[in-house]
């Protein structure tokens, strides 16, 4: 029900801007490959927009997340580690 306000609220052009996702990933991570293609669907809906950060680019983010990857932040807080369900990720865009 809360999902179809939102996408009502969206077409109407009334829509606040999208929310952020970042997303922390590394080369060779087939989790991260699943979480990545369920943001690339859901991402067609219009309520975010996302980047994705190779972890293993930065030192300080290596050291930081180790092997716990992939992990989705959602404007700056932390949302979901390792799996994302489609379903409440977005639940937790419409918080």
């Amino acid at each position: 029900m809360q999902l179809q306000f939102i996408l009502k609220l969206l077409h109407s052009g009334l829509m606040p801007d999208p929310r952020h996702v970042l997303l922390y990933t590394r080369k060779g991570c087939h989790l991260c490959e699943i979480v990545k293609e369920s943001l690339v669907k859901l991402e067609r809906r219009g309520l975010f927009r996302w980047q994705e950060v190779d972890v293993d680019a930065d030192d300080q983010l290596r050291r930081q997340f180790t092997d716990e990857v992939p992990v989705v932040f959602i404007d700056g807080r932390k949302a979901f580690k390792y799996r994302m369900d489609e379903r409440e990720f977005l639940r937790k865009l419409a918080i």
